[in-house]
């Protein structure tokens, strides 16, 4: 049985931003002296690096015959027919062909993504979008479970 396993990360541009959230905040509070300023700069710069990482630390699993994204656990029985898409095709199936039943788990900052059919009659959820750096593993990774 194959296993995979992704943590879809925040790029690093966005802690550079989180740094000069905190630089932001010293400067806010400049007039106010020195340790205000300290206080806003480690103040800011935490809280903005608290948020990028709890964003980023959406993880795709594939663990013990089931699909593991996010906080959803589909067991392999459910899952039908896997969709790699390319930057454009994974745009679209995020904007204009999307589902509103969908699960999904994406993030803009990665360009591709696959989608995974749901076949289990009881569930309302047609699909479930995930964005990932690996499509081509985690399609590989899903047909071997399913198998």
């Amino acid at each position: 049985m194959q296993s995979y396993e992704e943590r879809l990360t925040a790029p690093r541009s966005w802690w550079v931003i989180a740094v000069a959230v905190g630089v932001a905040c010293a400067l806010m509070l400049l007039p106010l002296g020195t340790l205000p300023m300290l206080g806003g700069l480690v103040g800011g710069a935490a809280l903005a690096a608290v948020l990028v990482s709890a964003y980023g630390s959406a993880r795709i699993r594939i663990v013990g015959g089931a699909l593991i994204a996010g906080d959803a656990k589909i067991p392999a029985e459910a899952l039908g027919e896997t969709h790699m898409l390319d930057a454009e095709e994974a745009r679209a199936w995020r904007t204009y062909k999307a589902d509103t039943r969908a699960f999904m788990v994406m993030r803009s900052y990665i360009p591709t993504a696959v989608r995974v059919e749901v076949t289990d009659p009881a569930d309302p959820t047609p699909y479930v979008y995930l964005s990932t750096r690996h499509p081509e593993e985690l399609s590989a990774a899903l047909a071997a479970i399913r198998a």
